[in-house]
């Protein structure tokens, strides 16, 4: 037992020891090369700066091209938060369906979410179809690809999660009279918070880190996101890498706070659908 616990201590130093080296090293140097002069930070050097420049180099990085990384996480913001909404609404619907009808339809149309998670997208079939919307190079056309990319992952969590809970709920409110909206939306969708939660965040995190969607599909200045402004921030600030690394720091930010005060429930989440489906 004294063997048992001596290695499961040692495995849980080193895993602290190999989360330090993997993720805070690199964090905390981003951090001191955002607060050091442009003299100090083209140096590269990890050092602590001879006079902390943070709240100079926040502004400077945000004033700097108008605006244009302020800009960036605007449209970053609207695009996540679209794509989302559109991901838990139809992804949860699919979901239930899907754990809860049987039809000769089904294995058929899991091949096709299964399929969503293999195929890679296509780039100029799906311009085609965009410009004959007239979707291309608009941010609701940009949603709704994001959505579509995001919805097989959604809905094979959604169904497994929607396995656990009895059936035993929906007999008994259609025995009280519910119809099958009322059902969903004040019986079941309450019973997906966990799974909600873990699909918010982890999809949030892909979507706002997404850097090759929108540079096919969202071309132009204005509808620029937070990955391509700071693609372009490099290429225009190669001689100010502190307002370089303060603009890293400030894109970065967002997801990793969203993660850090989520963690537990996508944990929950994603162990609960993969327990109970």
């Amino acid at each position: 037992m004294k063997a048992q616990r001596r290695r499961a201590w040692i495995v849980g130093v080193l895993a602290i020891i190999v989360s330090i080296v993997i993720f805070l090293v690199p964090f905390s140097f981003v951090v001191l090369q955002a607060a050091k002069s442009p003299a100090e930070a083209s140096s590269l050097s990890f050092s602590w700066p001879s006079k902390w420049q943070f709240g100079e180099n926040l502004v400077a990085a945000l004033a700097a091209n108008d605006g244009f990384l302020i800009r960036a996480l605007i449209n970053s913001a609207v695009l996540t938060v679209g794509s989302l909404t559109l991901m838990v609404i139809i992804s949860a619907m699919a979901g239930y369906v899907l754990a809860r009808k049987k039809s000769r339809w089904g294995p058929l149309v899991n091949f096709f979410v299964l399929a969503g998670l293999i195929v890679p997208p296509t780039v100029v079939p799906t311009i085609w179809v965009m410009q004959g919307l007239q979707l291309f190079g608009t941010m609701g056309g940009m949603i709704l690809l994001e959505a579509t990319f995001g919805l097989s992952f959604c809905i094979l969590l959604f169904r497994a999660f929607v396995g656990g809970v009895p059936r035993e709920l929906d007999e008994a409110a259609v025995l009280d009279g519910a119809n099958p909206i009322t059902l969903f939306t004040r019986i079941v969708l309450p019973l997906l918070r966990p799974v909600i939660v873990t699909v918010v965040v982890v999809q949030s995190v892909f979507v706002f880190n997404d850097f090759a969607l929108p540079l096919y599909f969202l071309p132009g200045a204005q509808n620029v996101t937070a990955q391509l402004a700071l693609y372009t921030f490099s290429g225009q600030n190669l001689s100010f890498y502190n307002l370089l690394f303060m603009a890293i720091l400030i894109i970065t930010i967002p997801p990793l706070v969203g993660y850090i005060f989520f963690n537990r429930q996508i944990v929950g989440g994603i162990t609960s659908g993969a327990v109970k489906g």
